[in-house]
């Protein structure tokens, strides 16, 4: 990483002294970033390149009002710093309120457990993308299109606040993802996977099996039947879960959307009960090795783990420093941003249902006739509605598996659906894969967990009887 950072990180402590006075709060956040972006469609390679950017952006508060001002030249500093100044003096006309935080003086990097992708050179990323692509174009002949897209990132972060913090941080993400779509006659489907990690780049290679996977998914789906549209019981696997707990429960989790929003604030309410006493719900950058986990967030805030629901009723929420502090409640290591173009919001990191005490075979036991769902294609939430595409499914009849079924789409209230899960499995898996949007952000990387699930009363959509 280049010496500018270092450089300009001495300068940070003498234009905070200078120009904290002149309001209640004042961030600076500078930002490194190294990378590599590979998209590889059908034959054609679409993108194939390396960068390096570096920014950063100032945050200033004054009687509750926000200024924010980013950069990419650091000799632009000052600057920047006198407009968000400007900016939080001109809209601020009432009490600023954050919760207190220590402040902290760090320098920290989220650990490695194999090679720095930084060591890879770009021809051979390359050549890893171009192998899975011809895995994936030649398992069979109806696959018509294929994808093969690849991304690392090492981003170093410099925070300096007006009340002595003083933190750098440092991480590697890697993504890669795979789609194939096949066509018979006028049938189309798709098969996809993605993975993720902060760990390694060997977690991105030995990926056959995974990437045979997709592909086969598209191909087998072709000959299914469409499955009944009907309200089932329905199980479903730890992927979908984690998908469920982040997409349709996880946002609503978060306090910005609660304290913008007087009734959903009013619907969550701590305390109240929303699912069975085995249902366990956390998130937390805390536990090391996942897609959304750090030291600190990008205020300054250590990572935490969070519970928001606790034996079925709901206990907690996620928290910047000024949400929590509007609320009277604890700052929970949530503000997050994408980059330094960006602000922090609050974001979740990694979200996860506890696995339970069911037996994954007993999940299926007294199901007449009910749908089993496995990993996903996309989804949708609007507000506490949601409906996600599962990548196959399979129905269950008199609690056995039977036939595989094909465009089942899952909808549903979240809220009627947490009361109305039967069943924990015992089972757990974390998805690596997510790349969570919120407010123009997108692709910020966290991770979602949980176990496989029973419930009932879920409404598939498919072809209508």
């Amino acid at each position: 990483m280049s010496t500018l950072l270092t450089d300009a990180k001495s300068r940070l402590s003498e234009l905070i002294a200078r120009y904290q006075s002149q309001v209640d709060f004042l961030a600076i956040r500078l930002e490194e970033a190294e990378g590599t972006d590979i998209l590889l469609r059908g034959n054609k390679v679409e993108t194939l390149s390396e960068g390096i950017s570096i920014g950063g952006q100032v945050r200033a508060c004054y009687k509750g009002g926000w200024g924010f001002a980013s950069f990419n030249r650091l000799s632009s500093l000052r600057d920047r710093i006198e407009e968000a100044i400007a900016a939080a003096r001109l809209v601020g006309d009432e009490e600023t309120l954050l919760a207190p935080i220590a402040p902290i003086q760090d320098t920290c990097q989220l650990p490695l457990t194999g090679t720095d992708p930084r060591q890879i050179p770009l021809s051979e990323k390359k050549a890893l993308c171009s192998h899975y692509a011809e895995i994936l174009r030649s398992m069979d002949n109806r696959i018509t299109t294929t994808s093969v897209r690849y991304g690392d990132s090492a981003q170093r972060i410099i925070l300096a606040t007006s009340e002595g913090t003083l933190i750098e941080q440092s991480w590697i993400d890697l993504e890669m993802r795979f789609a194939a779509t096949a066509r018979n006659g006028e049938t189309v489907q798709t098969g996809r996977e993605t993975t993720g990690s902060r760990k390694a780049y060997e977690d991105l290679k030995q990926l056959d099996d995974q990437v045979r996977s997709a592909a086969r998914r598209a191909v087998d789906a072709l000959m299914l039947p469409p499955v009944k549209g009907n309200t089932y019981t329905v199980v479903i696997d730890p992927i979908l879960s984690g998908l469920f707990v982040h997409e349709a429960f996880g946002h609503l989790s978060e306090a910005d959307m609660a304290y913008e929003n007087p009734d959903l604030l009013e619907v969550m309410t701590l305390g109240r009960r929303f699912g069975p006493p085995e249902l366990q719900i956390f998130d937390g950058a805390a536990p090391i090795g996942h897609r959304g986990s750090y030291f600190y967030d990008d205020e300054g805030v250590p990572a935490t783990t969070t519970q928001l629901i606790r034996d079925g009723v709901l206990v907690g929420r996620l928290h910047s420093r000024e949400t929590a502090g509007k609320l009277g409640e604890t700052p929970t290591g949530n503000a997050r941003c994408l980059n330094y173009h960006y602000p922090p919001l609050v974001r979740m990191t990694n979200t996860w249902i506890e696995r339970g005490q069911t037996p994954v075979a007993d999940l299926f036991s007294g199901i007449q006739e009910g749908v089993y769902a496995r990993n996903w294609l996309g989804g949708m939430t609007n507000g506490e509605m949601f409906t996600f595409a599962a990548g196959e499914a399979w129905m269950i009849r008199n609690g056995q598996l039977a036939e595989p079924v094909r465009d089942v789409n899952l909808s549903g209230n979240v809220f009627t659906t947490l009361a109305d899960i039967e069943a924990i499995g015992d089972d757990f898996f974390w998805d690596e894969s997510g790349g969570c949007g919120k407010g123009g952000q997108n692709g910020l990387p966290v991770g979602c967990g949980g176990p496989s699930l029973r419930i009932r009363n879920v409404v598939v959509g498919g072809e209508a009887e």
